[in-house]
């Protein structure tokens, strides 16, 4: 009986030890999961979902390295946002926004590097072969000019332009210079309501940090048009 109350005893101070030592591990590991959720805000823009610029350039880049020519660089401008926001309101203008956050999303897949860039622009990094980027930018197109309905049941009108770039076709892997060339091709198309592909000439098209000029001589992330 003494041996018994011993063993019990014994098991008893063991569990107290991994009891002990439990607690500390386990606030650990929630302020893992909190520091983890903080840095998850912090790469992504809350309105949209969307990666934001540093942790899409990251993961476009990594998407380029693994899949070198089979890659497809989406460039996408919301058209007209600038009259939804002053005709229906801001409100209106961040639910459009959240749902082209959705749509590219859905489009792109799990995999893609889809990031919000600045205002209304945004840009997709994804595996594609060169059979199939037309076939899926005219899918995309059709998404991004689905109505978006507001939470009081109205409807927006929406549309977007779209630019791509492929590695195959400009002979370079060079985020930058992709992201250059799907720009210069999406405003070659704007509001035409069809996706433009990169050819060689749009590398040469003249840039200010990484987008074109516009009409009036301008440019820079975030203009809404």
């Amino acid at each position: 009986m003494a041996s018994v109350l011993r063993m019990q005893a014994r098991i008893g101070q063991h569990a107290l030890l991994l009891t002990t030592a439990a607690v500390p591990l386990t606030g650990w590991a929630v302020h893992a999961v909190t520091l983890y959720k903080q840095l998850a805000r912090t790469r992504r823009d809350p309105l949209t979902g969307l990666l934001r610029r540093d942790a899409y350039t990251a993961r476009a880049r990594r998407i380029l390295a693994r899949h070198r020519d089979s890659v497809a660089v989406v460039m996408v401008d919301a058209d007209h946002f600038k009259q939804i926001n002053d005709t229906l309101g801001h409100a209106a203008g961040d639910a459009v926004l959240a749902a082209f956050g959705a749509r590219l999303t859905a489009w792109a897949g799990p995999r893609a590097s889809v990031g919000r860039l600045g205002g209304d622009e945004f840009a997709i990094v994804l595996q594609l072969s060169a059979t199939c980027v037309e076939q899926r930018l005219e899918e995309l197109v059709r998404m991004l000019h689905t109505p978006v309905t507001l939470d009081d049941g109205r409807t927006v009108d929406v549309a977007a332009s779209v630019g791509a770039a492929t590695p195959a076709v400009l002979g370079s892997r060079d985020l930058t210079a992709l992201q250059r060339a799907a720009d210069a091709a999406l405003y070659d198309g704007k509001h035409s309501g069809r996706a433009r592909v990169a050819t060689a000439a749009h590398t040469t098209v003249p840039s200010i940090n990484g987008r074109r000029a516009g009409r009036s001589g301008t440019a820079g992330w975030g203009r809404a048009a």
